[in-house]
């Protein structure tokens, strides 16, 4: 077999040590790939070694851990940041009632992992659901005011809501930030200057002119997921001005599994990078992260064989881009390669 059919055949075991071992080993085994470190004989005999084991042992795990320890501090010198969201649809096919509802349970679940897991961090965009928040249970916004102090809720606002980048005029898309941002000001007395971020994971379409709009009103990154299929790190310029722009790899949405990290040490290498983020928690309906989810995080990162992995935010990732600004490609025009003919469907609500 290959060493590839060797780790799907670890893949279909299950029990915590033989998830703990193929995650391990299949990363190790990506980082090789990337980065040609010599470990290839290496990693195949421990492959071998856990196929011969009917049902590994934590012994087993320590011995292929232990084996293995030279490759681990080059593996650690990559850092993962793991930022948990909530996306949360404010127009979709239900009511308003629906979306203050689904606000306020996922809201509620996160401030009470918060008292459970101290090193956990949470990211929310939107100044709508702020303004949920405020108008129908202030109690919570005063928990919510004590995060943000701590560092701990990241407000990932520039706009009233994840808007479309298409439809919306000029002006509309400059008064998202103008109102979303003297709102937050308001709301948490935080500096509107400080709120650079535009988080658009959903948004179908991105018009040519969104660089300048929102260079014009102090954004300087933006996240997206949907549109444009080239870059995944680059700058996007227009007229006079540009935003650092992350194109999400994977998926905006979802619960932490043992192998979401596999794509990272290419992406690394391709991108010059050494500090990556894994975007989780589950959305649409709203949601966010789970306790099994900052389980698994915590486990993992005592793991030898598995990057530096760590709690973190937005803004702690794109300083990093900010590292890399210089040597980024540079995209102009619009990014609209995804749903043609969307804006067709679904009249009575668009």
């Amino acid at each position: 077999m290959t060493m590839y059919e060797k780790l799907l055949c670890l893949k279909k075991r299950t029990g915590y040590h033989s998830e703990r071992l193929y995650a391990q080993l299949s990363f190790a085994q990506a980082y090789e790939e990337a980065f040609s470190c010599g470990y290839s004989k290496q990693l195949e005999e421990q492959v071998d070694f856990v196929l011969s084991k009917e049902c590994p042992t934590a012994g087993d795990v320590a011995a292929v851990e232990a084996a293995l320890a030279p490759l681990s501090a080059k593996i650690k010198e990559l850092t993962i940041l793991a930022v948990s969201h909530a996306h949360i649809d404010m127009n979709w096919m239900w009511r308003y009632d629906e979306t203050v509802s689904v606000t306020l349970s996922t809201f509620r679940t996160i401030l009470d992992l918060m008292e459970e897991f101290p090193d956990f961090t949470f990211s929310q965009s939107q100044a709508s659901v702020y303004r949920i928040v405020e108008k129908y249970d202030p109690g919570m916004l005063d928990e919510i005011r004590q995060r943000v102090a701590e560092g701990r809720w990241e407000l990932a606002v520039s706009s009233w809501v994840e808007t479309d980048k298409n439809m919306p005029s000029g002006e509309a898309l400059c008064r998202h930030i103008l109102y979303a941002k003297r709102y937050m000001n308001q709301l948490f007395g935080v500096d509107p200057d400080s709120l650079q971020l535009d988080f658009e994971p959903d948004t179908f379409g991105h018009n040519a002119n969104v660089p300048q709009i929102l260079a014009a009103g102090g954004v300087k990154y933006y996240y997206h997921c949907r549109g444009y299929d080239k870059h995944h790190v680059y700058r996007w310029r227009s007229a006079d001005s540009e935003v650092l722009v992350y194109r999400e790899p994977v998926w905006y949405i979802g619960a932490i599994a043992y192998d979401d990290f596999l794509y990272m040490p290419k992406f690394a290498k391709d991108n010059g990078m050494t500090t990556l983020m894994k975007v989780y928690g589950l959305g649409d309906h709203g949601g966010g992260p789970s306790r099994r989810d900052l389980n698994r995080l915590n486990d993992m990162m005592q793991w030898p064989l598995m990057p530096n992995i760590r709690f973190g935010t937005y803004a702690q990732f794109y300083q990093h881009l900010e590292t890399l600004r210089e040597n980024l490609p540079i995209v102009t025009g619009e990014l609209n390669s995804f749903a043609t003919g969307c804006y067709t469907t679904q009249t009575r609500t668009k």
